[in-house]
């Protein structure tokens, strides 16, 4: 297969095939961050906020069992072998919540209401792209590294399985407790058990984050060109996506590129099959300005957090890493100050 393909388009292939069943997802299961928050906060329903929490226990536990059976090492992904900056986590976190409040998506929304035929989106996902590779490797990006300077190669590995691996807990018992107790927390509403579509694509959702850790390590493993172990982020692959359709001749495939089209793949067919396909134009100019902003704020921060609401929220929190739990939380404090400032304000009381 690596013969046929060679290793970057293989790698785009798996990216591909996870982001069109993320783009179903999001789609046909309403799997949505920003939409999840919006409903517990103001619509007093947390049914797509344990959905969220399906899909990171699905990814632990998936994710575990490889690491066990020698199918993945999890040490290689960027989340483990970076050292930990807490305060880039954190500030990141809140940018980028804040962000996707004023914007009413996060990348991984905005992909998929652009495979709905949402233009406003498309801007979204450009401004996006652009904003967090201006600070990624733009002209931003030394003043970022000199704040929060880039450190690979980490004496040890910067995740929980990892440090309690050193006191003798194997690796699965680590991930099916983390796991177990984040599906047991998700499904212990009588309502949320019976709701089976919400757990099929949590399910499927924390699937697709398994199968690009599984399929980029195997690549890497068997194939001969480096290639990178990664999986399903929405915050600089957009850029790479962005650069890629500008460089093409000159450049190669990659997963990244793969997850950004395949997501808007999967969003068509889902939006197709559920009839709800339609173009759509920004008709306000001052909700396309919020919106912009909101997009401008998204990329940066991403890039600080090194993940967006996926990237950190499930990707680095199937490997455990210790700032998956940390970003989410930054993530949902950003998204709920946003979502109080345009919906309630933040005047007193009368």
């Amino acid at each position: 297969m690596l013969d046929f393909f060679g290793e970057a388009n293989l790698a785009a292939l798996f990216g591909l095939f996870g982001g069109i069943a993320l783009g179903l997802a999001a789609r046909i299961g309403r799997f949505c961050t920003l939409g999840a928050i919006e409903d517990c906060l103001y619509g007093a329903d947390d049914k797509r906020l344990r959905m969220w929490g399906i899909a990171i226990g699905v990814a632990v536990i998936s994710t575990h069992i490889a690491i066990s059976f020698g199918g993945f090492e999890a040490t290689s992904s960027a989340y483990l072998d970076r050292h930990w900056s807490p305060l880039a986590t954190i500030i990141g976190g809140l940018l980028f919540g804040y962000g996707m409040a004023l914007s009413g998506n996060c990348g991984y929304g905005a992909l998929a209401r652009l495979g709905g035929g949402d233009l406003r989106s498309f801007v979204i996902v450009i401004v996006m792209g652009l904003s967090a590779y201006f600070v990624m490797s733009g002209p931003l990006a030394h003043l970022r590294v000199w704040a929060f300077p880039v450190e690979t190669g980490a004496a040890s590995p910067q995740g929980f399985t990892q440090l309690f691996e050193r006191s003798g807990i194997p690796p699965l018992v680590t991930g099916l407790l983390f796991g177990g107790a984040l599906l047991g927390a998700a499904l212990w509403q009588k309502e949320m058990r019976a709701s089976y579509a919400h757990i099929i694509w949590g399910s499927v959702v924390g699937l697709a984050i398994f199968s690009g850790w599984l399929g980029t390590h195997w690549i890497a493993q068997n194939g001969f060109a480096v290639e990178p172990i990664e999986t399903h982020s929405f915050a600089a692959p957009i850029g790479d996506t962005i650069y890629y359709s500008m460089t093409a001749s000159g450049n190669t495939l990659s997963f990244s590129v793969g997850s950004i089209v395949g997501v808007v793949i999967g969003a068509i067919l889902g939006s197709y099959s559920k009839g709800h396909f339609r173009w759509e134009a920004c008709e306000d100019p001052r909700e396309l300005r919020r919106q912009l902003l909101g997009a401008s704020l998204m990329g940066p921060g991403a890039i600080l957090a090194v993940g967006c609401s996926v990237g950190q929220g499930i990707s680095a929190f199937s490997v455990l890493a210790y700032s998956a739990p940390v970003a989410l939380i930054a993530i949902f404090c950003g998204a709920a100050f946003g979502l109080k400032q345009l919906i309630v304000g933040f005047a007193p009381a009368q």
